[in-house]
């Protein structure tokens, strides 16, 4: 009987492969809809590996940014097809993601999970939407895309070599 029930449990565990081990972890809304919402320390090397560790190797390298597929994922009750983060080209450190919901309907889902109410801030046909401290809400086609984006900080100022006198 026990040997039936390791061979059903190898049996399954083969048959699920990379398919059950990628499945959204319970902390994403924690880690990403906070780190999107500026709330946390944007650090894009802790995003990276998050993203790497529970979605698997990203899919594109484009625009600064590393691309990762987020199938099944949601945020506020909208679906996130994808969530990207910065390299170290970019002169910012952000996360991101794209949203499958217009960038109004992404902001009503946000202020009714959440109570963080955006701004327009420009007179545009596809208006930039921000909160406070920093988090954006842009147009992306037909969906929308939310990021925090933060200014690099300046390495540690150290201090000029002491130059000896010479005798």
């Amino acid at each position: 009987m026990r040997r039936r029930f390791a061979l059903a449990g190898a049996l399954l565990a083969f048959a699920c492969g990379t398919a059950c081990a990628q499945s959204v972890p319970t902390t994403f809304g924690t880690i990403i809809g906070n780190g999107l919402l500026c709330r946390d320390h944007t650090d894009n090397i802790y995003y990276y590996n998050y993203l790497v560790r529970h979605f698997g190797n990203w899919y594109k390298h484009e625009g600064g940014a590393y691309w990762f597929r987020t199938a099944g994922a949601s945020l506020w009750g909208t679906e996130v097809s994808e969530v990207m983060v910065s390299d170290d080209t970019s002169p910012f450190i952000f996360v991101g993601a794209v949203a499958e919901a217009t960038p109004e309907n992404l902001e009503q889902a946000i202020v009714r999970q959440v109570g963080t109410h955006y701004t327009v801030i420009d007179t545009s046909a596809y208006p930039v939407r921000e909160a406070k401290p920093a988090s954006r809400i842009v147009y992306f086609d037909t969906k929308s895309k939310i990021y925090c984006a933060k200014y690099k900080p300046l390495p540690p100022v150290q201090p000029p070599p002491v130059r000896q006198q010479l005798k």
